[in-house]
């Protein structure tokens, strides 16, 4: 019997794996300058259809839970904090990035958690979150990416 076959090498598979899970644990620094984080986090490129997912993701981004969205299909949005309908009309991506890392660099006052904080600074973290920040940079990068796309009231 003849076919073509892929083979991998338990070196080669175990080198993957260690790419992917050293990816998964990178942070990549960031800095706000003028109200904004201007470069993507880690090089990353976002995309819109993930971020929307991540924001209504109750255990992720819960956007829902404080702001009222363009989302009709979802119940229950949140009053607590400023609509989202065109957050992308009023902030530039870098903006939205540095709201979404850390929005206590530009409103210490603020209810809303800090998404990408470096896990060394977080306090009062249960023991299974430790070490770890809220959203991966990629998450971000995509939530960053689809509030972008909110221009419309």
């Amino acid at each position: 019997m003849s076919g073509f076959r892929l083979s991998t090498t338990p070196a080669l598979a175990a080198l993957a794996l260690g790419a992917v899970q050293a990816a998964e644990k990178e942070y990549c620094d960031w800095e706000v300058d003028n109200f904004a984080v201007q470069q993507p986090l880690c090089g990353l490129q976002g995309d819109a259809k993930r971020g929307r997912t991540v924001a209504l993701n109750r255990s992720k981004g819960n956007c829902l839970a404080c702001h009222q969205m363009p989302i009709p299909e979802e119940d229950f949005h949140g009053n607590l904090a400023p609509p989202l309908n065109s957050v992308g009309a009023r902030y530039d991506p870098g903006q939205l990035r540095a709201r979404v890392v850390d929005i206590k660099q530009i409103n210490p006052n603020s209810l809303m958690p800090s998404f990408y904080k470096h896990p060394d600074n977080l306090n009062r973290v249960s023991e299974k979150f430790r070490g770890k920040t809220v959203l991966t940079a990629q998450e971000v990068e995509d939530v960053v990416v689809y509030l972008s796309t909110l221009k419309q009231e």
